[in-house]
């Protein structure tokens, strides 16, 4: 069975899997029982499985786990910990950006990769960098404050 080696939350990993096409979303849930990137919608449209890799925010659901070989994958659980979140984790909280908590994973990925390419994004940057993100419960305008807030604005 084909192994896949990358990076994952900072440490070098490798996962075995019967298909190359398999999701990365699945690879990180099931071999190494991440819980932050979710299952939504499994097209890549709702953002909720939303990782960093290299960087950039990118669909878990429709990323093949042999797209991660030699690459760094970022879950939510490698920006921090409940006792040192991220400055956009903290802000999270300190906002009480989540209701139902589901898209709250694609947000916060989301906005990690637009803040480290643009750390003082206006109002309107941020809604169109989270604009691919869904959120059901109507958490929008908190989600916008926490992110602003992250930004120092």
């Amino acid at each position: 069975m084909p192994r896949y080696a990358f990076r994952l939350n900072g440490r070098p990993v490798s996962a075995e899997s019967w298909d190359a096409a398999q999701p990365l979303l699945y690879v990180l849930r099931n071999t190494f029982g991440l819980h932050g990137p979710k299952f939504g919608c499994g097209l890549g449209q709702c953002g909720a499985c939303t990782v960093l890799v290299d960087g950039r925010a990118t669909r878990s659901c429709t990323t093949p786990v042999s797209r991660a070989e030699g690459r760094a994958v970022t879950t939510l659980e490698g920006l921090g910990t409940p006792e040192q979140p991220s400055t956009l984790q903290a802000a999270f909280i300190a906002e009480q950006a989540a209701q139902c908590g589901y898209c709250t994973n694609g947000m916060i990925m989301t906005a990690t990769s637009l803040l480290a390419r643009n750390p003082r994004p206006t109002l309107e940057q941020v809604k169109e960098g989270l604009s691919g993100n869904l959120c059901r419960c109507g958490t929008h305008t908190r989600i916008l404050s926490a992110v602003m807030r992250a930004s120092g604005a």
